[in-house]
C-alpha cells in the first residue's frame, strides 16, 4: 500500500470510519499474524497477539506519528505483546500448524507426495527458526519473510545495524548447519528404510 493511501486510512479512521479501519486492519493483518506465528510458533498464541495489537493501535492511531511508517508502529505494539506473553510463559510450539502456514495449499494438480515433501520442509523451516535464538529468529523472519531492510530491523528492535548484520549472519550460519544436519539424517533413514 502507497504510503498516502496508507494516511488516508489512518485519517479516515481517526475520524471514526469502521470501513477505514477495517481496511486499514485488513492490509496488515496477515502479515504481522506471520510474524507473530513464526515467533511463537503456536497459532492460537499468535491469533490472541495480533487481535491485542490491534486493539492497541486503534485506540492509539491519534497517537501516531505520520513521520513514521505505520508497519513499524505496528509490528514494534505486536513485538512488545509478544514479548510480554513469553515473559508471563513459555508456549509449546505446535509445528503442524506452523508448517502448513504460509504455504500455496493443495491444488489438483499436486500429487500427495508433493504435497507431504512440502509439509516436511516447512515443519523442517519451522523446527530450525525455533532452535535460533529469540533475536536471531526474528531477524531472520524481519529480513528474509517480511522484506524488511537491515536499517529498517534496527530501528525497530534499536540495536545498530553492524549488530543485525552479525545476528542475520550467524542466524543463517545456523540454519545452514541444522538443514545440513537433517539431510545427512534423511540419508541415513533412507538407507536404513532400502
Amino acid at each position: 500500500m502507497e504510503r498516502h493511501e496508507e494516511r488516508s486510512l489512518i485519517e479516515r479512521a481517526i475520524a471514526g470510519e469502521r470501513q477505514a479501519a477495517g481496511d486499514l486492519i485488513r492490509a496488515h493483518q496477515r502479515s504481522v499474524y506471520a510474524y507473530i506465528l513464526r515467533m511463537s510458533g503456536r497459532p492460537d498464541v499468535a491469533e490472541d497477539i495480533v487481535q491485542e495489537a490491534f486493539v492497541r493501535v486503534l485506540g492509539n492511531l491519534h497517537r501516531f506519528d505520520f513521520r513514521f511508517r505505520f508497519s513499524t508502529w505496528l509490528f514494534t505494539i505486536a513485538r512488545r505483546l509478544y514479548m510480554n506473553a513469553m515473559a508471563k510463559n513459555r508456549p509449546a510450539y505446535d509445528t503442524d500448524y506452523v508448517g502448513s502456514m504460509g504455504g500455496k495449499g493443495a491444488v489438483p494438480e499436486t500429487s500427495m507426495y508433493a504435497d507431504e515433501r512440502q509439509q516436511v520442509q516447512h515443519d523442517a523451516i519451522q523446527s530450525a527458526l525455533l532452535s535460533l535464538s529469540e533475536e536471531q529468529r526474528e531477524i531472520i523472519i524481519l529480513f528474509h519473510q517480511l522484506d524488511w531492510p537491515i536499517s529498517l530491523i534496527a530501528s525497530h528492535l534499536d540495536m545498530p545495524e553492524g549488530t543485525i548484520k552479525s545476528h542475520l549472519h550467524r542466524g543463517r550460519k545456523r540454519l545452514r548447519v541444522l538443514f545440513k544436519d537433517q539431510a545427512t539424517l534423511a540419508k541415513q533413514l533412507a538407507g536404513v528404510a532400502q
